[in-house]
């Protein structure tokens, strides 16, 4: 099958690709490389150089070469960016993801598969674990920008023959995470501990949140591209798991001994997430990582950095 995946070069992106191909689907990707990395492209995909929000070049593209099915999983995906400069979160999470859509419908594409932020999208619980009936309150603009998306998603799928699956992923970890920003505190604390050096932790390290290994979330993306028509399914394990645990259990791993330096809470931060994939285990899907061998894939990864 001919797919497209947008961030493609990027830390879900790039899994999804070598997944995708290693099944026989002819893959392209499309990716400005404004976060992805050239390392992470894999070779037998058709790469595409360029930004989703760009019209001139989305529409060339889909002009020639249209695929089958949409895997979106390029965004802005930092939470400061998307306080800081509202209007550049917007221009690629709701602007880009509008102009795919439009295209996908006009070029007759059968499925998007959209990578959503669970915990951005719900804010703060209302009750835990968060179920998909849970009220959408963002405390963010990323939050905002992200949920949007599935509203056009739907508007769309009722005008016509395009279909989707919208993905409201948990706290997703694992090789290849960036361990350089704000989010992704595995990669990060990984990355710290076996540099020796003392890794942030923004709060009192009790925050709690849903962590599912990014081999987890490839699982769900594969599942959902003959599945799930038109609905929005949580990924995640259902755990709640500290930012102080993953620490001690990165520290332990590593055989560490450096201690964390704490710092204030960041504004837009929840203090708890946990997702319930009840709707999509009930499908089929079920995690297979738990925290510790995630983590334990995650920090042989960097070793080798």
């Amino acid at each position: 099958m001919k797919v497209l995946i947008t961030g493609g070069a990027g830390f879900i992106g790039s899994h999804l690709t070598d997944r995708l191909i290693s099944l026989g689907n002819d893959v392209s990707i499309i990716d400005n490389l404004s976060s992805g990395r050239k390392e992470n492209l894999n070779p037998q995909a058709n790469f595409h150089f360029g930004d989703i929000s760009d019209r001139s070049f989305m529409e060339h593209y889909f002009k020639k070469d249209p695929p089958e099915k949409i895997f979106h999983t390029a965004a802005q995906s930092y939470v400061s960016i998307s306080t800081k400069i509202p209007e550049e979160d917007a221009r690629i999470n709701v602007s880009g993801s509008v102009l795919l859509i439009d295209l996908a419908k006009k070029y007759d594409v059968k499925k998007i598969i959209y990578s959503n932020s669970g915990g951005a999208s719900y804010g703060n619980p209302e009750y835990l674990p968060i179920d998909e009936s849970h009220p959408i309150n963002p405390v963010s603009q990323y939050g905002i920008s992200k949920h949007t998306v599935e509203h056009y998603l739907k508007m769309y799928s009722q005008l016509g023959d395009l279909e989707y699956t919208s993905l409201r992923y948990a706290n997703v970890y694992g090789p290849r995470q960036d361990p350089y920003g704000e989010g992704g505190v595995v990669a990060i604390f990984s990355k710290k501990l076996l540099e020796r050096e003392s890794p942030i932790i923004f709060g009192d390290g009790n925050q709690i949140r849903d962590y599912c290994f990014v081999n987890d979330v490839i699982d769900a993306n594969i599942w959902a591209m003959n599945n799930g028509k038109n609905e929005c399914y949580n990924v995640g394990t259902g755990i709640g798991t500290t930012t102080q645990e993953i620490f001690d259990i990165i520290k332990k791993e590593t055989g560490s001994q450096i201690v964390p330096k704490y710092a204030p809470e960041r504004m837009g931060d929840a203090k708890s997430c946990i997702l319930n994939p009840d709707k999509l285990k009930n499908q089929g899907w079920h995690p297979k990582y738990s925290i510790i061998e995630g983590i334990k894939e995650t920090i042989k990864y960097f070793k080798l950095k």
